[in-house]
């Protein structure tokens, strides 16, 4: 009786007992600095395995190292390790040689200094170039930072940018203490090109009113209502 209770009791602590998983690699990020492109690989991926076959581990003792001038013309893309997709925890540092087909790679795992790292060759180059290609983190750069241009503008757009720019010269102008002749402002204010052929039928309404009016104003008794001078009052001797 005591055995079987003493084992009903482990048995329960055993299923209420949380389980426990073990943490590990999850993913991978890779960035091109001179192409400007980036990759990520989760571990479920085909290629994921591949490259972390590819990239093979440094052999013990070696101390070689490429050249400094190699490295510089050498394509680099960084291979950032993440655990539990948050956590870097090794980074290599890929160099494809620009002459000949090596692979150069740095390993490091201390992420935060990186100051201690080892240089080792890919075992398989042209395979690892391959693996490269086809997530597309080579060729030349996607886009230069800084030359971004803006498209072409038509129609409005382009008719509205233009008097955005004539208003701007003209306030430039007015700041910089240059005044412009009568006939300039006149041209340049609003309604330049369409204001002048309203001229044309005042002229014509004054010249009407003018003289139809002229012998009505000719006819007023213009004397008689300005009156006579002198006092309007009248002194009688009674």
């Amino acid at each position: 009786m005591a055995g079987a209770l003493l084992a009903g009791c482990a048995l329960l602590l055993w299923g209420l007992a949380p389980v426990a998983s073990a943490g590990g690699p999850t993913s991978v990020l890779l960035s091109a600095p001179g192409s400007q492109r980036t990759a990520a690989l989760y571990h479920s991926d085909r290629e994921y395995v591949a490259l972390e076959k590819l990239l093979g581990t440094p052999a013990r003792g070696s101390r070689e190292q490429p050249p400094d001038e190699s490295l510089m013309a050498a394509d680099q893309i960084n291979v950032t390790w993440m655990v539990h997709d948050v956590t870097p925890w090794r980074i290599d540092r890929v160099h494809r040689m620009a002459r000949g087909k090596d692979v150069w790679i740095r390993r490091t795992t201390d992420v935060e200094r990186q100051t201690h790292g080892s240089w080792y060759r890919a075992a398989r180059p042209g395979e690892l170039r391959a693996l490269l290609d086809e997530l597309d983190l080579t060729g030349g750069p996607t886009s230069t930072p800084g030359a971004y241009e803006e498209p072409a503008e038509t129609g409005d757009a382009a008719a509205e940018a233009a008097s955005e720019a004539s208003g701007v010269a003209g306030s430039g102008a007015a700041a910089s203490g240059t005044s412009a002749s009568p006939a300039a402002r006149a041209s340049s204010g609003p309604g330049a090109g369409t204001g002048w052929w309203w001229a044309v039928p005042g002229a014509v309404a004054g010249a009407v009113l003018a003289l139809g009016l002229r012998p009505v104003v000719a006819r007023r008794p213009w004397d008689r209502l300005r009156g006579e001078p002198g006092p309007r009052q009248e002194l009688r001797d009674v």
